[in-house]
């Protein structure tokens, strides 16, 4: 790989159960979907609510790794805050918003 090209950053998220996990970039381009023919008792609505939930927790994830990496590559604090990435801060309260009767972990 040339300096020109990076990788993407991704981050994955389960429900409780492990029967779900979605792996998403940083902007929440859905990359991995692994789905237990468990869930499919649930029906397609729920299904596809438990995977946006799921997707938008790991693209959150995504999103703290890569201001993590970019702090510790040097990039200034005002261009960080400028960007506006969430902190882990952030992150604290998103199993808990999406949560429900079957809800996510990590």
């Amino acid at each position: 790989m040339d300096s020109t090209t990076t990788e993407p950053i991704t981050a994955t998220a389960h429900n409780r159960a492990g029967t779900i996990s979605v792996r998403t970039t940083d902007g929440g381009l859905l990359v991995d979907l692994r789905i237990d023919a468990r869930e499919l008792r649930y029906g397609p609505r729920q299904l596809a609510d438990q995977i946006l939930a799921l997707n938008r927790q790991a693209a959150l994830e995504a999103a703290v790794i890569r201001g993590e990496h970019l702090a510790a590559e040097g990039v200034p604090r005002e261009i960080l805050d400028r960007m506006a990435l969430p902190s882990r801060a952030d992150l604290g309260g998103t199993e808990a918003s999406i949560g429900g009767p079957r809800g996510f972990g990590r």
